[in-house]
């Protein structure tokens, strides 16, 4: 997960408050999904070790697996170099 001095360090600003994630799974290291996180899904995501994103269509939170029942479970998550995109490697349950 990320470490506080990580999350303190994420360039919200760059990326006018919405953070590009891609989500990989864990152990194949296939793009599952693209999406964006805005602070509010970065905790949500944290707190509950599932993925959550800010839906830009809906213009609220979405956790996926929400409405399917197909949850993406948090393994790790990595800022890039530049501290304004987020990989998630997770485990699809």
């Amino acid at each position: 997960m990320l470490t506080e001095q990580q999350q303190a360090l994420l360039d919200w600003d760059k990326t006018q408050g919405m953070m590009p994630v891609i989500v990989q799974h864990f152990v194949s290291g296939e793009v599952l999904m693209h999406g964006y996180m805005n602070p509010a899904a970065l905790e949500k995501t944290l707190a509950e070790s599932k993925v959550t994103f800010f839906s830009r269509t809906k213009n609220r939170l979405w956790t996926k697996g929400e409405t399917s029942g197909n949850f993406l479970q948090v393994v790790s998550i990595t800022p890039d170099c530049d501290n304004d995109t987020l990989l998630v490697l997770a485990d699809p349950i």
